[in-house]
Formats: C-alpha cells, structure tokens, sequence
C-alpha cells in the first residue's frame, strides 16, 4: 500500500528529491514560509490603508471593497488550479513562478494611478499567490523527516496562516502612517526578489506527476467565486432581492453546479473528488471557510471601529491587533503536544467555542465599552486561531498520498480564502443593510453578529465529528 504523508513518507520522498539537509536546507524552508507569511499577509496589509486610497485615487465606497476581494478571490479561485500545475511541473518551480509574479504585480500595484489599475494589479498578485500557496504547503508536508516534525512544521504554517492577517494590520498601519499606503505594497518587492534568488539553491524539486489540466473546472471554480463574492457584496448597495444579487448567485451557484458535474468525468480533474470522501476532511474544510471568513470580517469592521469610533491613527489601530499574532505564536508552540495529547478534533472544538465567546461581547459594542474590553476579546481570538488552524490543517491533509498533497493543499487554502472573501462579503452586506450615516455601531454590532454566527457554523462543523470519533483520531 502507498505511504501516506501521515504514515511518514516525506521521509523517503525527501531523500529521494535531494532536499538539502541541515541548517542550509533549513533557510530554504524558513524563506519558502516567509513567502507564506506575505502572501497571508497582502489579504490585510492594505486594509488599514482603504481610507487613504480611497482619498487618493477617487475610489467610490462599491469600487472600494475590490481592493481587498480582488485579491481574496484571484487566490482563492484559482488556488486548486495552482496546486495541480504544482503536482505536475514540480512544486518548487511553480511557487518560483508565483512568487515572480506577485512581486511584479506589487510593485505595480503600488505605482497604479487609477481605481482600475490597482484593483487589477491585486487580481494579478492573487494570481501568484495562487500559484506560491498551494507549494508552500506541499514542500513543507513532503520535507519532514517524520511525523513529528511534520507536526512541527504544520504548527509554524498555522501559526503564519493565522496571525498573518493581524501582523498585515500592524505593518499596514506602521508603513501608512510613517510613509504612504503604497509601501503596503512595494514592501513585497524586496522580499520576493530574496525568496526568488536563495529558494533554487536551498530547496530541491519535487518529482513530477505529468497529466493534464482541467480548463473547464478552473474556468467554473474561479467564475463561481467571482460571481458569488461579487452578488453578496452588491447586496450591500441593491438590496438581497434586486435582481443583481440574485442573479449573481444564481450564475455562482450553476458554475459550481458544472465543476461538480465535470469533476467526476474528466481524467485528470482539479478537483479530486476522492479528496472529498473523508468526513473530517470535509468537516475541516468548511471550518476553515467559515474559521477564516469570521476573522477577516473581524478586521474589516474593527478597523472602522478603532479609527471612527476611537479616532486611532492607523498606526495605534494596527498596533490594536497585537494581542491576536501574539497569542497565536505563543499557542503555536503547544499546539502539536496538545495535538497528539487530546487529537485535534478536541482542540478544533475547544478553540472555534472559545472563538464564538471571544465575539459575542462585540456584539454589544457602545460607546461606553471599556477598551480593555476590547482588548481581551482581540486575545481570546488570537488563542482561539492558535488553537485551531494547525488541526485543522492537519484533519485536511491527513492520509493524503504524497503526489496529491498539492492539490490537497491547493483545496484546503481555497476554502480559507474563499471563505473569507464569502464571509468579508456577507458581513459588510450586513453592515451597510443596518449602518447609520455617522453611526457605526448601529450597522457594526449587525456585522458583529454575522461574523459570530460564521464562527458558530465552524463549531457546528466540528461537533458533527464527534459522533464518528473512529474515523478521526
């Protein structure tokens, strides 16, 4: 029977692609995940900034939102499709071609002059991250020598995942406030050209896994997201019963209608559907989507509330974060011993409850709440996230054969940022149905709601493994 990347075959497969050992193939490995980290990142970095861009090139509040959803759903989209061509040209190539593309489409982004110019400039640094993502995971997941280092390499992925959208609010605000909203962009330039020029000497190639590509189902995935993101965040401005909004999920719904259709007949399909025959699997997946989509709708609506309500500078609001990366590095380095302590369907259950407590106070929000208040509920998120992204990415790519982790991989990061494009959308629907000109609290504490239910509907997701605990150690 074929190892599986659970049973410690990244062992074998490691020594036989020639990955470098020692501390040189341990710089490989670190900046292949410091190219994760700033793919997470660009998902938030700019989001402290949405006001200044908005000022300097005329972006009208609809227009607004692209910023941060053109971005979210390029890379969500078109992330299954990375992870095959990952599977099939080698892994280290397409995170190289990836990561070149992104960087070039930063720097672009960050000279664009026009709304149009930026929103496609982060539609196209999406696109690398599509490509990057799915490799980032696959060479980590194949590079362990044994179970608990892979363990061990999750853990630090998860914790990147995780705290990487509240260090993007941190960075945000410190590079806005102390020079302008375009070095959120242009800081992804020097990076990218240090990954591009030490991963080829540090990390080897993965083996090929030739085949062919399924235009039709990235041509449907990627549609379907789009139409989807796009009908729920019109819903905000046209109402949910305009003929906009409900056509839009209509076409959504029947494009993802035809990839399921199409994905059980062709050859070589983006998405496996075998990989969608484990009941934890796919109860992973969707607490992912909606773990993720609760978080960045977090972001969005503290933002405002940090800067409007509070008046902060967006240096002190993303300074306002640092409870959450914090926390979760911290819970980062227990996790695994918690892992194979309790097993991670436990841990799952225990961090997305805690995270449905850590928002109900927002919820309540006025002006006289106290800011510690705050504070405390910014920390319990960031343990709750510490506690949960690492089983979660290990209940989603457990018993998966070694020359599907990319596509493994692939679906797992499209269900994150898929859903937190969803959940982005859904949530500032919500907020601008009940928002008050002058007012946020009124439309907030509705979007603080929405963003608390997202995080039940993960807990739900989880609590239904319970019952079949044989299958999920």
């Amino acid at each position: 029977m074929t190892s599986t990347i659970a049973t410690g075959a990244p062992a074998g497969l490691a020594r036989r692609s020639g990955n470098p050992r020692g501390p040189a193939g341990s710089i490989g490995l670190w900046l292949v995940m410091l190219a994760q980290l700033m793919l997470v990142l660009d998902a938030t970095v700019v989001n402290v900034a949405l006001p200044h861009i908005a000022t300097d090139l005329d972006f009208t509040p609809a227009q607004l939102s692209w910023v941060l959803n053109g971005y979210a759903v390029a890379f969500g989209g078109l992330l299954l499709l990375g992870g095959r061509i990952g599977d099939v040209f080698g892994r280290r190539r397409t995170f190289l071609v990836g990561v070149a593309v992104f960087t070039v489409f930063s720097l672009l982004g960050g000279l664009a002059t026009s709304p149009l110019l930026l929103v496609i400039s982060r539609a196209l640094q999406g696109l690398g991250a599509a490509f990057a993502a799915p490799s980032v995971l696959a060479l980590i997941t194949t590079s362990a020598r044994d179970d608990g280092a892979r363990n061990r390499a999750l853990a630090l992925f998860s914790a990147v995942a995780s705290m990487g959208g509240a260090l993007g609010l941190i960075l945000g605000g410190l590079l806005t406030d102390i020079a302008n909203w375009r070095w959120t962009l242009f800081i992804n330039v020097p990076i990218g050209v240090v990954v591009l020029l030490a991963v080829p000497r540090l990390v080897a190639e993965t083996p090929r896994r030739p085949g062919r590509f399924d235009v039709l189902g990235a041509v449907t995935a990627t549609g379907g997201a789009v139409a989807i993101v796009w009908a729920l965040i019109q819903a905000g401005d046209d109402g949910w019963s305009s003929p906009r909004t409900i056509g839009g999920l209509v076409v959504g719904a029947a494009l993802l209608t035809v990839l399921a259709f199409t994905e059980r007949r062709v050859a070589h399909p983006l998405l496996r559907p075998q990989l969608l025959s484990s009941p934890s699997r796919v109860a992973a997946l969707a607490a992912m989507a909606a773990t993720y989509g609760g978080m960045l709708a977090m972001f969005f609506l503290m933002v405002q509330y940090l800067e409007n309500d509070l008046h902060l500078t967006p240096l002190l609001t993303g300074l306002a974060f640092l409870p959450m990366p914090l926390s979760i590095f911290a819970m980062s380095r227990i996790v695994p011993r918690l892992v194979e302590r309790f097993g991670a369907v436990r841990l799952v259950i225990l961090g997305t409850a805690l995270r449905v407590v850590a928002f109900l106070p927002l919820t309540q929000l006025s002006p006289d709440t106290p800011f510690a208040a705050v504070m405390v509920a910014l920390l319990l998120t960031g343990i709750s996230a510490g506690m949960t992204f690492m089983p979660l990415t290990t209940l989603a790519l457990r018993d998966v054969e070694p020359e599907h982790a990319g596509s493994a991989s692939g679906l797992f990061q499209t269900m994150q940022q898929l859903g937190g494009a969803v959940g982005l959308a859904i949530v500032a629907s919500t907020y601008a149905a009940f928002a008050v000109p002058g007012d946020f609290l009124t439309g907030g504490r509705a979007g603080f709601w929405s963003a608390t239910i997202l995080s039940a509907l993960a807990l739900a997701a989880v609590v239904g493994l319970v019952i079949r605990p044989r299958k999920v150690a």
